[in-house]
């Protein structure tokens, strides 16, 4: 099951360049690509940051 959801997550950036019809198609595919990833990073500072400042006031 973890296989077949690892594939369908699977992204091929530079085919998806190559048949793109403009420039602003392959910056929308890196922010699309990279998002994610950046609001998993903020999400665990905010988490980290609420710990460490609750933990301070104890």
């Amino acid at each position: 099951m973890q296989s077949l959801i690892i594939r369908l997550q699977e992204i091929d950036i530079n085919k998806k360049l190559a048949e793109a019809p403009d420039d602003s198609y392959g910056i929308g595919i890196f922010i699309g690509t990279f998002l994610p990833f950046i609001i998993l990073v903020i999400i665990a500072y905010t988490i980290y940051r609420y710990n460490k400042n609750r933990i301070k006031d104890e």
